[in-house]
């Protein structure tokens, strides 16, 4: 089967217009009578009604044909030479023949169709095979309907977006891996809702008629609101309650669920939307420059359709006794105005639609340059380097800015328990110590005989914090119990004794390790407890409420209840966020300044616990604004808090960062860093990555928190001229747009710490305003994705922080010096080789084109074409597409290691300088001078020349191709001049495009083809007298021809020896060029 399923434009359109106006979902558990009255997500394939099938692709094979079409023809360029064709199609206009325009565009729509249909068939067969894909039940994932009820296996993926109604394992938990949505490959519990959790049995389930009302579908995969209503009575659901589609279940016998959202309305289809288009600054020129082709095309039409009105009137009217108008044609002005259109046509190819197909074919080679650079290639995660787009390769070669991300893109986002404060007290050592002494007095400490379910892997080197613990300090054994209770963590023990913990963050997983080897060991989690060795004896805690972590509240806290009946809360969360919330009596101790995270508690008593329970609850079951009314909740509880500590966790840089930051900065790229972290953790990372050197003279640090006082701190900047400057930035103003700006671009680096992920992507449209720079943003998180869909070109790491950037990202690799390697080679290369392309490209159609517009001042303005129609088919797709077509994939002016070496030759593409509006007109001056050499030299030498008997030497057709044979040649010199490097690719298509001219030419001319199609080829043998013309360098040749052509011998011979003369300069000029450089 090609296609799966079937969808009717009509139906979509109805649906597309139900899904826009669903403001809730209602699903009634086994009632499908009920639920297709709403139509959620129906299609029809085959005419079976299918609620559960995804399609992806774009055409069947009905609608391949008129849609791929209609697509095509949108194309400004496709529609202009659909015009032309149809305006050949008239016999009164056109002096050329239909197929001259019509095999160029079929050609260049069918490779598009077929590319597209290519890419299309891939896509319904993978659609075919997922909906295609089997459940518990025997059903296909394509039937399955909102409302049903179905069953999962474990390690099954999730067929559809399902609330958990029961499950195998205790008390409705169940473990999912959520790689296929965000990335992340640890497991993740679910917990169904406690009065479904019995519902284990199928004759239960099959009785179930529970009703959900929830939100609509949405892309929100962090986020479910809803509100189940079975036997009168109703209970709130959350995300925790939901498996969404694309999941995995892991370690668990079965789970049964209700569909809620099924195919297109499911969170995975809803995040794989389109991310917008975009263009490179080459592309954006050259429709502005086609747009002035057009223009001069039309001038040049008005001005021989002019001459024609005038020849017409002034020598025309002198034939008509013989030489009468064609039918239509009544009168000059008339004739004049047919001609215009005819020029129109003649002229077109100063634009060829070739151009087009050949830039995309150039992208594609380049895309796939980057695909296959093996030193790009990361052999520890098995990753190589990928062009997710082909359409902005040359603008790699062109950028300015880079905006970074700091956590897992500068760093690894491997995360090490260092250093911590307990009470005031602070333990650990700088494992990066430049003192030689210091070094060799740390060694790592053993933590095995003190705890045998210690972490052979944990590293740390103060042995004060070991001791402490062991002595029994309660701040520490506090200190600790926190990190082992306070965490979303989940716990696998593989063996006795062999814990492998799955954690959401790395550094949750860091602190949770760290308090492991301390002796407070996380053993295990059920929806009401959790269970820990703390000092080798066994302890479960009651497990009273969660308060979840989210980028707004920036902390997380648990409720628990201790073996003797004590309820403490414990928290843990940003700095900043934490000391505000504390006790009175903490404030002093506050302000001396704990980094990182910080660690508090508060001590409960049963009445203020109930109390808050009941508002919690409360406020969990609302079914508006239940998300204000939880946070409301968490911060009447998160207050008054005692400080317990801080932790201090590294995260290393990676590899290579300062050697490419460095090279970069010499390429004349800016680097900012753009990080959610401090300001002390951001100088730091910028002075480890060496950002920041201590040879700058000034670093100026704007932490203002109000408008006015950080306009005196922007104002203050440029007081202190001649000084290198750090700019940190807390918080963006409209109204201070350009001074921030003028002063950010003032400064060498430039670091802005404490900013959201809006604020990463409202930096950068700042600059892509102000500046008109090519930006580029890099990072490797879910929060990077707004800076990286922002920006120019979008850089994407695939590491720690799952998939989410990379999925968003028009590039992506696995280390951060990849990026030096991927703008200084293959973007400089890329721009340079585009930039070639296009100067030889247009220099070639003008010098083809424009000997038309010469000949019609000799041909009365008839628009009467100098070329057959056979080489002017041909011209742009056989003789010289392929020589173009591989110097724009394969030429570069430098090896790769020395584009690396010398940074400095990246800084043409970022002024433009290899092509530009000057560099355009250029080649267009010289393409008019090449046919003003081709046309009128051929035409002083063949004009008056005559045989020994008085017979002219030349007719119309050896003059056309003797100028064609010319053309051919000085094309192709001028290719292998621009040529700069030569592969196997160039020499065969070069000298075989050239070859093959001269091999259709004489099949052209033949005496066969004139036997058998005499309406179509009129002459005969005309070709070789051309060609002896242009051929005869050698003296025997000369001696030939000269015998042939008495009294034309001496202009001919001058002729050619003028047509030599002229190549012999312009190599001369090339090579005092490429000396020069």
């Amino acid at each position: 089967q090609l296609t799966a399923c079937v969808c009717f434009d009509a139906l979509m359109t109805h649906l597309v217009c139900c899904v826009s106006a669903e403001e809730e979902r209602r699903v009634r558990a086994n009632d499908r009578e009920y639920n297709e009255k709403f139509q959620y997500a129906v299609y029809f394939s085959f005419l079976i009604l299918q609620s559960n099938c995804i399609m992806t692709s774009k055409y069947n094979i009905i609608t391949f044909l008129p849609v791929n079409l209609f697509e095509q023809f949108q194309e400004v360029a496709n529609t202009y030479f659909l015009f032309l064709l149809i305006l050949q199609l008239i016999p009164q206009i056109s002096s050329l023949s239909w197929f001259t325009t019509i095999v160029p565009l079929a050609l260049v729509l069918s490779i598009t169709a077929v590319k597209d249909a290519t890419d299309d068939y891939f896509r319904h067969k993978s659609d075919n095979q997922v909906n295609n894909l089997i459940t518990s039940d025997n059903l296909p994932w394509m039937n399955v309907r909102v409302g049903d009820i179905i069953k999962l296996e474990n390690n099954q993926f999730v067929a559809a977006d399902l609330l958990l109604l029961s499950s195998t394992e205790p008390h409705g938990l169940c473990y999912i891996e959520t790689a296929e949505l965000d990335g992340e490959t640890n497991m993740k519990v679910r917990q169904s809702v406690s009065v479904t959790s019995e519902l284990g049995d199928p004759n239960n389930l099959a009785s179930f008629d529970g009703e959900v009302v929830c939100e609509p579908p949405n892309n929100k995969l962090d986020r479910f609101s809803g509100t189940l209503y079975w036997r009168e009575k109703k209970y709130s659901l959350t995300n925790q309650n939901m498996l969404l589609r694309g999941c995995v279940l892991r370690n668990t016998e079965a789970c049964y669920g209700l569909v809620i959202f099924a195919g297109p309305d499911t969170k995975l289809m809803q995040n794989s939307g389109r991310t917008k288009f975009k263009r490179t600054s080459i592309d954006r020129l050259m429709n502005t420059l086609v747009l002035w082709i057009f223009g001069f095309l039309v001038c040049m039409g008005m001005i021989l359709a002019v001459g024609n009105a005038g020849w017409e009137k002034e020598v025309g009217s002198l034939f008509q006794s013989y030489l009468a108008w064609d039918t239509p044609v009544n009168n000059f002005l008339f004739s004049a105005f047919l001609s215009f259109w005819s020029y129109v046509i003649i002229l077109n190819t100063v634009v060829p639609i070739s151009l087009y197909v050949s830039v995309e074919v150039i992208r594609l080679g380049h895309s796939y340059f980057i695909n296959w650079d093996q030193q790009m290639f990361c052999s520890q995660c098995n990753t190589a380097a990928e062009a997710r787009t082909t359409t902005l390769n040359e603008e790699l070669g062109q950028v300015e800015y880079i905006f970074s991300d700091k956590t897992g893109t500068l760093t690894q986002n491997i995360m090490t328990f260092n250093k911590c404060s307990i009470n005031g007290q602070s333990y650990g050592k700088d494992t990066h110590t430049t003192c030689a002494c210091s070094r060799d007095c740390m060694y790592m400490l053993d933590f095995t005989p003190f705890n045998p379910l210690a972490d052979p892997d944990f590293c740390f080197y103060d042995d004060k914090l070991l001791e402490s613990v062991k002595v029994g300090d309660s701040c520490t054994h506090e200190f600790f119990r926190l990190l082992s209770l306070c965490h979303t963590v989940m716990s696998e023990e593989k063996s006795e004794g062999e814990l492998v913990y799955k954690a959401q963050s790395p550094d949750e997983g860091a602190l949770v390790t760290a308090a492991r080897n301390f002796g407070f060991v996380f053993r295990s989690r059920t929806p009401g407890t959790i269970t820990t060795t703390e000092m080798g004896r066994t302890v479960t805690y009651s497990l009273l409420a969660i308060l979840d972590f989210n980028n707004i509240r920036k902390r997380m806290s648990v409720i628990v209840r201790n073996p003797e009946g004590r309820i403490r809360l414990y928290c843990k969360g940003a700095d900043t966020v934490l000391l505000e919330r504390l006790h009175p009596c903490n404030q002093e101790y506050a302000t001396d300044g704990l980094r990182t995270l910080a660690l508090a508690y508060r001590d409960l008593s049963e009445d203020e616990w109930e109390a808050w329970s009941e508002s919690h609850r409360f406020a969990d079951k609302a079914t508006d604004c239940r998300e204000d009314r939880l946070a409301a909740a968490y911060e009447e509880i998160e207050q008054n808090m005692m400080l317990l500590g801080a932790t201090a966790i590294e995260d290393k840089l990676q590899e290579g960062v300062p050697e490419t930051i460095a090279v970069l900065s010499l390429a004349n790229i800016k680097i900012w860093v753009l990080t959610g972290d401090k300001q002390e953790t951001a100088v730091n990372i910028g002075y480890s990555c060496k950002m920041l050197t201590d040879d700058m003279t000034e670093v100026f640090i704007i932490s203002g928190h109000t408008v006015q006082s950080v306009r005196q701190e922007l104002r203050s900047v440029w007081l202190c001229a001649h000084c290198t400057r750090l700019y940190t930035a807390h918080a963006l103003e409209a109204d201070m747009e350009a001074e921030f700006v003028s002063t950010a671009c003032a400064c060498k680096a430039v670091i802005c710490c404490r900013v959201t992920p809006l604020q990463k992507a409202q930096v950068v449209e700042l600059i892509k305003k102000h500046k008109k720079a090519v930006t580029l943003a890099i990072g490797d998180g879910a929060n990077d994705i707004s800076m990286i869909k922002s920006a120019h070109i979008g850089v994407g790491i695939s590491g720690q922080e799952g998939i989410q950037a990379v999925l968003a990202s028009d590039y992506s690799f696995s280390q951060f010096r990849f990026l030096q390697r991927l703008l200084l080679v293959h973007g400089r290369w890329s721009y340079l080789r585009m930039c070639r392309f296009l100067c030889y490209f247009f220099y070639k159609n003008f010098a083809f084109t424009m000997v038309h517009f010469w000949f019609g001042f000799f041909c009365g303005f008839s628009a009467q074409t100098v070329y057959d129609q056979y080489f002017i088919t041909l011209f742009n797709i056989v003789y010289t597409s392929l020589p173009v077509l591989a110097m724009g994939i394969f030429d570069q002016d430098v090896p790769d290691h020395r584009s690396l070496e010398y940074p400095k030759l990246y800084e043409p593409g970022q002024l433009n300088l290899l092509f530009n509006k000057r560099e355009f007109f250029i080649c267009i001056a010289q393409g008019i001078y090449t046919s003003v050499v081709l046309f009128f030299v051929p035409y002083a030498v063949l004009s008056n020349a005559t045989q020994s008997n008085g017979v002219p030497l030349a007719d119309y057709q050896t003059f056309a191709v003797t100028t064609a044979t010319a053309l051919v040649i000085v094309v192709s010199v001028q290719i292998v001049l621009d040529t700069g490097f030569w592969t196997v690719f160039n020499h065969v298509f070069v000298w075989g495009s050239l070859g093959s001219y001269f091999i259709i030419m004489f099949a052209l001319h033949s005496q066969t083809l004139f036997r058998i199609f005499p309406n179509q080829f009129h002459f005969v043998g005309s070709s070789l007298l051309s060609f002896l013309s242009h051929m005869c360098t050698s003296k025997t040749n000369t001696v030939i021809f000269l015998s042939r052509c008495h009294s034309a011998n001496t202009d001919l011979f001058s002729s050619i020896i003028y047509i030599l003369n002229f190549f012999v300069m312009k190599i001369y000029f090339v090579s005092l060029k490429t000396k020069h450089k």
